[in-house]
């Protein structure tokens, strides 16, 4: 079967035409990074994942990872020194502070690179990405001590980190959580708990893994406001600095799961020993909540990315696939010929919503990773105010919607197999089960949803997705004035504009008279809102691609790259995109069935 190839050029258009990945490198704070300099680090991270962390893909999904009788985890042959090598190359710590050891590129450049592990290898990107999620809560919320001592390693990547929310009886109602954290003298504190759903939270890839735990003091709030977030080191630091004694967790279970089996997805017992583990507290007692949505925005834009990392994966064996299997006469094939399957007009329309889906989604997801920069650097304060909100509004589509698709275009890749897919040598199987997780992850996609509805939308009053739907008109207007060329893009992308703007003043009026009925909406409209947007991001490449087509000094494979956006952008439009027209009765048709519905 084909191996991951880095889509290098098509993630470059993306960042040269899309996003603008000049104008990002040209915020404060980025004046080290030039976008020479930025390709020149995709291309050599594209060989890193191509060459080592892609053919141990299929090697942790057969062996997974196991847990030993003393509770140590070992993972798959191959891991640990894949990992060290990963280390040794400083990938992880490229997007995070100079001053504690990281590359201080955008994030915009940390999501292009998360993108190809991901595709490589899902299951071992997850201890890289659970220990971004950690740094990214100690850059905000942590003293500078503790930041000093936690940071540089972390980011290093020679300690992990993992988040651990869950427990057994909460499950998404973080609220409902009931470890314990107890002051000492000495100013620790001492949790004893159970969580569980703990990635990588043991393991043998790191010299430490760093906990951030969630745990209530005894005089805590009931509910998320009595939700306090403590730092709870597998080894406690000596006073060098240097992991020393073994603190009171024990890994008591590794699940076994549907996919990604090579990450270990761990039952975490703390203070099993007696006392309690020692914890040290992370910024305010009872403000654990609000110091994990500062991040939230981060780690749902990376899960989101998973789908479209594996939807990625999956189609290049797709194509591969259909370029070498025979089967059938395609229309106008010589009788007693049989055709390749990419010949026949079903396979060719399923890659092609394969192809198109991805396009559209990975414009989304490097719009969304180069709104955090604008909205953390921009020196003006009305364009931080504009990026913020648009994070805002992206990021229930890049996790909800990217997740999704991640698990719709795997399917999808997997039917072009055939029954060859089913089999499990084929490798395609594995990619179906590994992106059903993603939709579970970061909070369920309804969260997603409701969050979109709940609380996006009624921002500045309607204001803000007020001028996202401008903002879409404004294009709609350079596609008309495109020619013929544009012009089913410009009537497929003006129609679906409408049912948006219909489905959205519904909810912000009749669907606001009763939450009940806005929510029952929820993900449908999660789901309108997406593909519309979708549509926009395709027809802005399409711009930018027939723009780049017509330059004099085009070379002719580069007529035939643009030349291809321009089709897959009519695809997605012609064929995706009037997806919405029947999404709006499913908006606003209210509570009344699903209430009365006996289930």
């Amino acid at each position: 079967m084909a191996e991951y190839t880095a889509p290098l050029q098509d993630m470059r258009f993306v960042l040269e035409h899309l996003v603008n990945l000049e104008g990002i490198t040209a915020l404060p704070g980025f004046e080290h990074v030039d976008t020479a300099g930025v390709y020149d680090v995709l291309a050599e991270t594209a060989r890193f994942m191509e060459d080592l962390i892609a053919p141990l893909n299929r090697v942790g999904d057969g062996q997974g990872s196991v847990r030993n009788q003393d509770g140590s985890v070992t993972t798959p042959d191959g891991f640990k020194e894949a990992y060290r090598a990963y280390v040794a190359a400083g990938w992880g710590g490229v997007p995070f502070p100079l001053a504690y050891g990281g590359g201080g590129f955008p994030w915009l450049v940390g999501i292009a690179m998360q993108e190809m592990l991901t595709s490589a290898n899902m299951a071992f990107s997850m201890c890289p990405l659970l220990n971004q999620g950690a740094i990214d809560m100690l850059l905000h919320h942590a003293s500078e001590e503790h930041k000093e001592t936690y940071l540089p390693q972390m980011i290093a990547g020679e300690w992990t980190g993992t988040m651990n929310l869950t427990e057994p009886q909460a499950g998404s109602d973080v609220g409902a959580l009931t470890t314990r954290a107890v002051p000492q003298a000495d100013g620790t504190y001492r949790i004893t708990g159970t969580k569980i759903y703990i990635s990588f939270g043991e393991h043998d890839m790191s010299d430490n893994i760093i906990h951030l735990v969630l745990a209530r003091t005894p005089s805590a709030p009931p509910g998320t406001k009595g939700i306090s977030c403590f730092i709870v080191p597998k080894f406690l630091l000596d006073g060098d600095g240097v992991p020393g004694e073994r603190n009171d967790i024990t890994c008591v279970g590794i699940e076994h799961k549907m996919g990604i089996k090579a990450s270990p997805t761990c039952v975490l017992s703390y203070g099993e020993g007696g006392e309690g583990a020692v914890g040290f507290l992370v910024g305010e007692e009872n403000a654990g909540m609000r110091y994990m949505f500062t991040m939230m925005n981060n780690a749902r834009l990376s899960v989101g990315l998973e789908g479209l990392a594996l939807a990625e994966r999956a189609f290049q064996m797709a194509l591969a696939y259909a370029k070498e299997r025979q089967q059938g006469r395609a229309p106008g094939a010589p009788a007693g010929v049989q055709s390749l399957i990419i010949d026949h007009p079903d396979v060719r329309r399923m890659l092609l919503t394969q192809r198109a889906s991805i396009e559209a989604l990975r414009g989304i997801i490097y719009l969304n990773a180069a709104a955090l920069d604008r909205a953390a650097r921009s020196v003006d304060a009305l364009d931080r105010t504009r990026a913020s909100e648009l994070v805002d509004l992206l990021t229930p589509v890049s996790k909800g919607w990217g997740t999704d698709l991640g698990v719709e275009l795997t399917n999808l890749a997997l039917q072009v197999f055939g029954g060859m897919g089913y089999i499990e040598e084929t490798g395609m199987a594995q990619h179906v089960r590994d992106a059903r997780i993603a939709p579970i992850y970061e909070g369920t996609n309804g969260i997603q949803a409701m969050d979109l509805v709940g609380r996006k939308l009624p921002m500045r009053a309607g204001g803000v997705m007020a001028d996202y739907l401008d903002g879409i008109d404004a294009t709609l207007v350079d596609v008309r004035a495109g020619g013929e060329e544009m012009a089913s893009i410009g009537e497929a992308l003006g129609k679906a504009l409408g049912e948006l703007r219909t489905a959205t003043d519904w909810l912000l009026g009749d669907g606001r008279a009763d939450p009940a009925d806005g929510l029952a909406g929820a993900t449908p409209y999660l789901r309108l809102f997406s593909v519309v947007t979708g549509g926009w991001v395709m027809a802005r490449q399409a711009l930018q691609a027939s723009e780049q087509r017509d330059r004099p000094d085009c070379r002719a494979e580069e007529v035939a790259f643009y030349e291809g956006k321009v089709l897959t952008a009519r695809f997605y439009c012609e064929q995706i995109l009037p997806q919405a027209s029947g999404l709006v009765p499913a908006v606003t048709a209210t509570n009344r069935d699903l209430a009365a519905a006996l289930l």
